[in-house]
This record gives structure tokens, C-alpha cells and sequence, in this order.
């Protein structure tokens, strides 16, 4: 990878990046302005963080957090997304944007950071238990669809 790679806080005139790798990398076909409205309505409330990485001026990768609180455990933040454009995988930017969000939750006392990845994304598995994430417990995802 050449160039220097950029971590920031998303804006919403990155919603077409950020729609296009949810497409590409993660397999969710959702439309760019939902995305924006979405991205603006995320950013406004306070609880959650949106980092994007950057090469060139091009969002090549992003992740978000947000507040993990429940009655039986510390404050953690759950990563709701990670995401790196195909093109740009196996380079360290999603290494450096889980370390971002990392250090993020820690700065804001978070004992920890959660997320739940899919059962069939076993090099995405593979990675983050490079990373030092563990799988204490299988669970099944359960949604009801209004």
C-alpha cells in the first residue's frame, strides 16, 4: 500500500464509501441515502463512533462503535461494523482501525469492545483472534422483521 493512510471521524459525504463497502465486504445492499440519513443520525446522537480510514482522499475502510451498557456486565463498546474495501484487505487498515477503536474505548472508560461477526466469516474470525479477540460462548442471532 502505498501512501499514508489518514484515520478519521466519519462525515456524511462519506456515506457513498461507506455504502459501497457495505455492499462489497459485507454483503448489505443498502441504498446510499438511507445510508446518509443513517450516517447523520448516528453522528448526531452522541453514543456512537465512526472512524474511516483514508488513502489518497479515497475511504478505503471504516468502523463503528457504539455504547455496549447492559445490567450484568461493565460498560463495554460493541463494533457494529468493520469494513475494508476488497482491494485494500490484508494490508494492516483493518488492524489499525480496530486499534483506533480500541484505544477510543478505552479513553472513554470502557472496559472492553464486543462485536458479533458472522458464523461463515471464519478469515474474518481468524483475524480478529489474531487481535486477541476470544469467543467465550457461542449464540445464536435471533431478529424479528417489522
Amino acid at each position: 500500500m502505498n501512501g499514508k493512510l489518514l484515520l478519521r471521524d466519519a462525515v456524511p459525504g462519506d456515506c457513498g464509501a461507506l455504502s459501497r463497502m457495505n455492499r462489497e465486504s459485507m454483503g448489505y445492499d443498502y441504498p446510499e441515502e438511507a445510508t446518509r440519513e443513517k450516517l447523520c443520525s448516528l453522528l448526531a446522537d452522541g453514543r456512537n463512533k465512526i472512524f474511516v480510514a483514508e488513502l489518497e482522499g479515497r475511504v478505503i475502510g471504516y468502523a463503528h462503535l457504539v455504547d455496549y451498557d447492559v445490567l450484568y456486565a461493565p460498560s463495554m463498546k460493541n463494533i457494529m461494523g468493520i469494513a475494508v474495501s476488497p482491494q485494500y484487505r490484508r494490508k494492516g487498515v483493518g488492524r489499525v482501525l480496530l486499534e483506533t477503536g480500541e484505544k477510543w474505548a478505552a479513553e472513554t472508560g470502557a472496559a472492553g469492545v464486543r462485536l458479533v461477526s458472522g458464523e461463515s466469516r471464519t478469515e474474518a474470525h481468524a483475524f480478529y483472534r489474531s487481535l486477541g479477540y476470544q469467543s467465550p460462548k457461542r449464540q445464536i442471532n435471533l431478529k424479528k422483521v417489522f
